[in-house]
């Protein structure tokens, strides 16, 4: 059997990699036609608006993790572990590329990179486990414009969704147990499963992010265990007027802080530090916990390069069927979820 040349892509947001790069990393983002859905040049000119008006704010939070994003360096553990982990179970070849949204290595770089690797087939993998049509959506979207005007023609298969993919959960298990029974030597705690929120008139058009984020929670608990777990999932990091998932991660930690209940925070839809959880969680919600007098606050670290992860990720690439596109949920998307590819 003739031994094939394989490509996997990593996608994720990216961060900016220095503080001079954090007005052109929002740019970026809010220029992105998934995150501001309106016409240009309008959409041009508020991404110019917003960037410069959020520029100094986001400076500051950036300042407080060294002055730059930790995402590339994370992703670049994760993407060893899983290259190390697809040559060592596969007797194809593998090289994992990375390739962020809104900042380097940018998907156009990064498609003259497979380019050269010259691959019979690139199979695109999102570090998103839970779709979005404001993540994963945007950053497909983009790869196959821009292989297409590079002339990439290998064969791609997408990994669309992983919400309860088996790896991506374990890890979860692991990480929330090891946290939890910390939590318990002061008493009963709450879990807050804390997603990222996006607004919610993506949900009412077919963005499956929100049940996903449910699948993904279900699962956790199940494998938890827990006899009357208390949890919660909750969204947070809201941007704009737009009314968005609710409840909101603050005001569920204030609820809790209340009722007198240790806090444990499980970051559900990150698989990698950075400043949503550095600084939002571990910082501003922190500090938010101690106001209220929570007698206990504390954040479950992300799967990062968790070894059940890592082999969650290699099963996703190596367990494909011969459609477009690979599923790995118990139960693919309902029709209703139209905006998510295992819905047709």
């Amino acid at each position: 059997m003739n031994k094939l040349k394989k490509a996997v892509v990593l996608f994720n947001l990216g961060g900016p990699d220095s503080l001079d790069a954090v007005k052109p990393f929002l740019f970026n983002l809010f220029y992105d036609k998934a995150i501001l859905n309106i016409p240009n040049p309008f959409r041009f000119l508020l991404a110019i608006f917003i960037s410069s008006r959020r520029a100094e704010y986001a400076k500051k939070i950036y300042e407080k993790i060294g002055g730059k994003s930790p995402i590339l360096e994370l992703t670049k553990l994760q993407a060893g572990a899983l290259e190390s982990s697809l040559n060592k179970e596969s007797s194809d070849e593998f090289k994992v590329f990375i390739a962020m949204r809104c900042w380097h290595p940018l998907t156009e770089d990064v498609v003259e990179r497979v380019k050269e690797f010259n691959p019979d087939e690139v199979i695109l993998l999102p570090l998103y486990p839970q779709f979005s049509t404001t993540t994963t959506a945007s950053s497909i979207a983009l790869w196959h414009k821009t292989a297409k005007k590079l002339n990439l023609h290998a064969l791609s298969k997408t990994v669309c969704c992983y919400p309860q993919n088996q790896g991506f959960i374990d890890a979860y298990v692991d990480l929330t147990r090891k946290t939890y029974e910390e939590a318990v030597n002061i008493a009963r705690p709450i879990i807050l499963f804390s997603a990222h929120g996006i607004p919610l008139n993506r949900v009412k058009t077919g963005d499956p992010y929100e049940w996903q984020v449910n699948q993904t929670v279900k699962a956790i608990v199940e494998g938890l265990n827990i006899e009357n777990l208390d949890y919660k999932i909750c969204y947070q990091s809201k941007v704009g007027p737009l009314e968005w998932l609710k409840p909101a991660t603050e005001d569920e930690i204030i609820k809790a802080s209340n009722d007198k209940k240790p806090i444990v925070v499980v970051p559900i839809a990150f698989v990698s530090e950075h400043s949503e959880t550095i600084v939002e969680l571990d910082m501003m919600y922190k500090e938010l916990a101690e106001q209220n007098n929570c007698p206990g606050y504390f954040r479950v670290e992300a799967v990062g390069t968790h070894p059940k992860f890592i082999i969650g990720l290699t099963e996703l690439c190596l367990n494909q069927d011969n459609n477009s596109y690979i599923n790995n949920i118990i139960k693919t998307c309902s029709q209703k979820f139209s905006k998510c590819p295992c819905s047709n």
